[in-house]
């Protein structure tokens, strides 16, 4: 097993309107961990606008893509939804996570720099325990550094392979923004809090868009 480099990530949890009373639960369960987490998505507070899976989808591939976080905490009601809005886009790698075991094989194996949470299917007693032990996983191994011993070479091939069938498969994310339907897109750049974590030049072309 490789262990985990001492790498601080700045991460984004991002909740979406099904699951907006499980985020505190994440919160608390990244605390502690010497990481920068951004809580970007449904906090329950009263009177947020209503983000679904298809919002944090397409805000999750805007940060990864403009640099602005290292990994995405995300899910929705059974974790599928979400999987399947964000990759959709290019350079998202994401998983499926329900298990301590599940993440740590994920991390090592896939090196994703993104999870999707099942947070109400099976969402029961001692759910909250379950994501302490989810990210202690996470952060225990190096990302991609595969799993098991004499398969790490060509797991790591494959994960170099996967980046560049991303890029070719999609187009870029600033790109296809003109093609998403406005009132989504309107919705994710004005989402309280979201475009003050990315740089200048990503808030230039989003502002651009929206001005078009």
């Amino acid at each position: 097993m490789a262990e985990k480099q001492e790498v601080t990530m700045r991460i984004a949890v991002i909740n979406e309107v099904s699951a907006q009373q499980k985020n505190s639960d994440i919160i608390k369960a990244l605390e502690g961990r010497g990481h920068d987490i951004l809580n970007l998505g449904m906090t329950g507070v009263p009177n947020q606008p209503e983000l679904t899976y298809i919002h944090t989808g397409l805000m999750t591939a805007i940060l990864l893509n403009a640099g602005a976080v290292d990994f995405v905490v995300g899910g929705c009601g059974t974790g599928q939804g979400y999987l399947n809005a964000v990759m959709q886009y290019t350079g998202v790698f994401c998983g499926l996570i329900s298990s301590s075991l599940d993440a740590w094989l994920f991390t090592q194996i896939n090196g994703g720099n993104c999870i999707s949470l099942p947070l109400n299917q099976g969402y029961g007693w001692a759910a909250d325990v379950n994501l302490q032990f989810v990210f202690d996983r996470i952060f225990s191994v190096e990302r991609g550094c595969g799993y098991p011993e004499n398969r790490k070479e060509s797991q790591q091939a494959s994960r170099k392979i996967l980046e560049k069938i991303s890029a070719i498969a999609h187009r870029p994310i600033f790109e296809i923004l003109e093609d998403i339907p406005r009132e989504i897109v309107e919705r994710v750049v004005n989402y309280p809090g979201f475009i003050e974590v990315l740089d200048q030049q990503s808030r230039d072309k989003l502002n651009k868009y929206l001005k078009a």
